[in-house]
């Protein structure tokens, strides 16, 4: 069956789920029907009213005050009438009010002006006088349409709900991930520092605690040979004394012995410190969450990486502050300056530059703050900076890892993680932790991360902040 009254000439749908739906509803849907004619209203009306809440206007100006106040499932509009025509009914209809269908019928029986309606949004044209059937009809259509685009709508937003849910779960996943790296990482370095405390410390305290004995049999020796020195030998002994002091060239072996026995001993101390140093930075005898010194932790960090402060090309200049010591695990922290310094360093790389680390606290929070006059960080790379993986080094020289832990670390600690840089100028990274968390709930406070960049250009990828 055709309806050749219908501009789209297309089928009615079977009586689906939709369709059933609206022939059995809870509540009348509400129609408008637009019209300058009262008898064409009201004959509408009679014939749709057991099925719609039936509204009339006699303009278009009526008709969006009552838009304005109610809201319709459909509009049934004509074209022609005093004033504003239906045309601006059906802009203002589609523009303010995308999902209420608009069927235009009209005694005007021209293709173009139905045309011209479809464009602007009309669901169809019927052609006045309109066979009640074919309005209802039409109206089933309309209205199908309209619950289908809903529903489509409604279908969107949970896909889009449930993609921001596989997002976060990935983000999750990888942030476990670089968990699981950095737990690994840090069971390494502490099976190292074991290895090297074992093997190297008793040894180093042999050497140690002997250099203080030789020290002293040299000298009880230095003090004898004195003595033989200043007694009268026969003339042939003298001179044999002579010839083998100038062999063993006894004057300066008299001078060097002193400083040799010191430098032994300043040695023997280095060793000794560098192994305590990594014990202090591995902290495998405080792995547990107990009271840490901040400023202690950033010094046995520093002495670990001397190889970048030590050369002269990086000047570390220490604004240590009166802190409290906080509940932490310090080993955890002393990875995060660790990071911290160490991208500070590699941002200099081979220019000159400073680094400047400061400490502060108040009664709530202690504030560690470590900048860098180095080349700042692309305002492009500011929002991933910490995401897993994700780096500006070249292949090969970083595994992007790095500011990903150290913001694990913070989060666990409950703290907060602030990034301010200039292209060109230098980046500071600030570090917030509470004086006091519970071990039981640190882990499961989120950080909170602040990038702020001030740059007046863009600059290149590999000149942003080395990650």
């Amino acid at each position: 069956m055709q309806y050749p009254n219908t501009l789209s000439g297309e089928f009615p749908p079977s009586f689906d789920t939709l369709t059933f739906e609206r022939l059995h509803p809870a509540t009348k849907e509400k129609i408008l029907i637009v019209d300058d004619s009262a008898v064409v209203r009201r004959s509408f009306a009679k014939n749709l009213t057991n099925r719609y809440d039936c509204y009339e206007a006699d303009s278009v100006l009526t008709a969006f005050e009552l838009l304005r106040s109610t809201d319709f499932s459909l509009v049934i509009t004509d074209i022609l009438m005093p004033g504003l025509s239906g045309v601006e009914l059906v802009r203002k209809v589609v523009d303010t009010y995308p999902q209420t269908p608009v069927i235009v019928v009209s005694g005007v029986d021209k293709p173009q002006r139905a045309l011209d309606a479809v464009r602007l949004g009309a669901f169809d044209y019927l052609i006045k006088p309109c066979d009640d059937e074919v309005l209802e009809l039409t109206m089933q259509r309309a209205l199908d349409r309209r619950d289908l685009m809903k529903r489509a709508a409604s279908y969107k937003a949970d896909l889009e709900t449930r993609n921001e849910e596989l997002l976060r779960q990935k983000k999750e996943l990888e942030r476990l991930q670089a968990q699981i790296v950095h737990n690994e990482k840090m069971a390494s370095i502490g099976q190292l520092a074991a290895g090297i405390a074992h093997e190297l410390n008793n040894p180093v305290g042999f050497l140690y605690g002997n250099l203080d004995l030789l020290d002293a049999c040299v000298t009880d020796l230095l003090r004898l040979i004195q003595f033989y020195g200043e007694v009268e030998l026969p003339h042939v002994a003298a001179i044999e004394a002579e010839i083998i002091k100038k062999e063993i060239r006894y004057e300066t072996t008299l001078t060097d012995l002193s400083s040799i026995i010191s430098d032994c001993r300043a040695g023997a101390e280095r060793v000794r410190d560098i192994v305590q140093n990594l014990r202090t930075f591995s902290r495998l005898d405080e792995a547990e969450f107990k009271k840490a010194d901040i400023n202690e932790g950033i010094e046995s960090t520093i002495r670990i990486l001397s190889q970048y402060f030590s050369g002269g090309s990086i000047k570390l200049i220490r604004d240590y502050g009166e802190l409290q010591s906080i509940d932490a695990f310090s080993a955890q922290l002393n990875q995060v300056w660790m990071n911290l310094l160490v991208n500070a360093a590699q941002a200099i790389g081979s220019n000159t530059g400073e680094v400047h680390i400061a400490t502060r606290a108040d009664a709530d929070n202690v504030y560690i703050s470590i900048t860098d006059s180095g080349a700042g960080i692309d305002p492009a790379c500011m929002s991933r900076i910490f995401d897993p993986f994700f780096t500006t080094k070249p292949v090969g020289e970083g595994t992007g890892l790095g500011l990903s832990i150290s913001f694990g670390i913070v989060e666990r600690h409950g703290g907060k993680i602030e990034v301010e840089s200039r292209v060109g100028s230098g980046t500071k990274f600030t570090v917030t932790l509470p004086q006091h968390v519970k071990k039981e709930t640190a882990a499961s406070t989120r950080p909170e991360i602040h990038y702020s960049h001030n740059s007046h250009s863009h600059s290149r990828l590999e000149n942003a902040y080395p990650i």
